[in-house]
């Protein structure tokens, strides 16, 4: 079963958003489970300090080893056999291949930092993988920790009614997996004077398939221009 270890100084944020929707409804099933440790539960002097100024000067604070390492070790006892990652901006950028690996693993332990970052010495003793969920700032890990459980939750068998939908959404596992995703419709067939595209619902599978590679080229091409490189790229291999 896949299992999170969260440590944190604010517990309370967990399980959040994970809490409702598919997420929740898995959790609540026994799909996945969580556990949250709360980082502050480890100083020891009367106002539960857990950072310190910087050495060398600088703005800002930073998470003391000592504490963290407490925390870290709590964790480990329980669960030594697990992928242990840091939220950091200097980080591997969080993409969906990241979410196929992890989601294989049987137990993730998340570090979520705050200040202005982590004492080194923590990173490098427990050979911790820094991830990042984009280039931009937050206050904190525990906003990427819930956006990358999310991405995994919903990739654990059953937790998706209908399987195919990975294969069909951006950065899926189809045939075109570098491609953004087509446009959606729904009824009703009219609304507000805009119609759905006739292709769509005149039943002819393989031209409604034709017409959704185009889409979904000419949304990657406008909007993502890196990700149209590699899909470009890749059709050449198979050439």
């Amino acid at each position: 079963m896949f299992h999170a270890n969260i440590l944190t100084l604010f517990p309370e944020m967990f399980p959040g958003p994970l809490g409702a929707s598919l997420a929740g409804k898995a959790l609540e099933a026994g799909r996945w489970q969580m556990d949250v440790l709360n980082i502050r539960d480890f100083a020891e002097d009367r106002h539960k300090s857990v950072d310190d100024a910087p050495y060398g000067g600088g703005a800002g604070m930073v998470m003391r080893p000592d504490i963290v390492g407490k925390a870290l070790d709590m964790a480990l006892s329980k669960q030594p056999k697990t992928r242990l990652l840091y939220f950091s901006p200097r980080g591997r950028v969080m993409d969906q291949a990241l979410v196929e690996e992890l989601v294989e693993q049987e137990t993730l332990t998340l570090l979520c930092g705050r200040y202005e970052g982590l004492d080194q010495r923590v990173i490098d003793h427990y050979a911790m993988e820094e991830v990042s969920v984009g280039d931009f700032i937050l206050s904190g890990g525990e906003m990427a920790a819930l956006l990358l459980l999310d991405a995994c939750v919903r990739r654990l068998p059953g937790v998706v009614g209908n399987e195919a939908t990975h294969e069909e959404e951006s950065f899926g596992q189809g045939e075109t997996p570098d491609l953004l995703e087509y446009p959606l419709y729904t009824r009703p067939q009219e609304w507000r004077g805009l119609e759905v595209p006739a292709v769509l619902s005149g039943g002819n599978h393989a031209e409604i398939n034709a017409w959704r590679q185009r889409q979904a080229e000419e949304v990657t091409k406008a909007r993502r221009p890196d990700l149209w490189q590699k899909y470009l790229a890749s059709k050449r291999e198979e050439v």
